[in-house]
C-alpha cells in the first residue's frame, strides 16, 4: 500500500478493516484471516462469480443485502458478516446442487459435509463428471495463456465446457494450465513415452537440452517463441537447468 493510496475503513464480523479503495471484499476478507469458501475464484484471472459460495451479508446505511464478495468493491462505513444464517443457507443450497450435479467431485462433497450437508436432496447426475462449470479453465486459457482454446457449450442443464465442438483444438498448445487451475480434477492429462495427451490431442514433448528430461510440449514452446519473438532454441532448456 503506497503512502498516498486512498483507503477505506469498514467492519467484517465486528473487526475494523482498512483496505485500498477498489479492493474486492473477498480479497480483503482473506487477507485479514477470514475463512470464505470459493470454487470459481483465482487471483490470476477475472472474476466470474459462478459458484456463489463467497456470499456475504453487507449492510450499508439502512440497507442490508447478500452479495458475491469476489466481485464487490469495499466501501467506507459498510458492515460485513461472513456467516449469517442467510449466508449459510445459500452456501448449503449451492453445495447441495453442486453435489447433485457432480457426485464424483471429492472437493465438492468434502466442502458440503464441512457445512453440515449429509447428502443432497436432489437427484444425482451421472453424466457431468466433476465439472462444476466454474469457468476457471476457460478464463485461464484466454487471459493467462492467451490461447482461447476452451469455451462453454449449450445452455441450461446441457451446459458444458471444452474445446469447440468437443474436437481437438488447433488453438490448444498442451500447456496444462487448465489442469492445474481446475478445482475438482475434471480435466485429465497423461504423459508417456515423450507424448502428452490432453483434450483428446497428442502433443510431442521437448527434451531438455541439458538434462534430457521431457519438460514441455513442443507446441507450447513454439507458441512462446511466437509471442516473445525469441527463437525456439531459447526455450530448449527446462527451468531446473536454467
Amino acid at each position: 500500500m503506497t503512502h498516498h493510496e486512498e483507503t477505506v475503513k469498514f467492519y467484517i464480523d465486528g473487526r475494523q478493516i482498512e483496505a485500498p479503495r477498489g479492493t474486492k471484499l473477498l480479497d480483503a476478507a482473506k487477507s485479514n484471516g477470514f475463512y470464505v469458501p470459493t470454487l470459481c475464484h483465482h487471483g490470476e484471472v477475472s472474476r466470474y462469480g459462478s459458484c456463489r459460495l463467497c456470499m456475504m451479508e453487507v449492510t450499508k446505511g439502512a440497507r442490508s443485502r447478500v452479495v458475491a464478495s469476489c466481485d464487490y468493491d469495499v466501501a467506507g462505513g459498510i458492515t460485513v458478516l461472513t456467516a449469517t444464517d442467510k449466508v449459510t443457507k445459500i452456501r448449503k443450497l449451492v453445495l447441495e446442487l453442486l453435489w447433485a450435479r457432480c457426485p464424483e467431485a471429492e472437493e465438492v462433497v468434502a466442502l458440503a459435509k464441512e457445512f453440515g450437508v449429509a447428502e443432497p436432496r436432489f437427484p444425482l447426475d451421472d453424466d457431468k463428471g466433476k465439472c462444476i462449470l466454474c469457468g476457471l479453465c476457460i478464463r485461464a486459457c484466454k487471459e493467462v495463456v492467451g490461447a482461447s482454446a476452451l469455451g462453454f457449450h449449450h445452455r441450461g442443464g446441457k451446459r458444458s465446457m471444452g474445446t469447440p465442438y468437443k474436437l481437438p483444438s488447433r488453438c490448444c498448445i498442451g500447456c496444462g494450465t487448465c489442469v492445474t487451475i481446475c478445482p475438482t480434477g475434471q480435466i485429465e492429462m497423461f504423459e508417456e513415452n515423450g507424448k502428452r495427451i490432453i483434450w483428446d490431442t497428442e502433443f510431442e514433448m521437448q527434451e531438455c537440452a541439458s538434462c534430457g528430461r521431457y519438460f514441455a510440449p513442443k507446441a507450447q514452446l513454439e507458441y512462446l517463441s511466437k509471442v516473445t519473438k525469441l527463437p525456439v532454441a531459447h526455450f530448449s532448456v527446462c527451468t531446473s537447468c536454467k
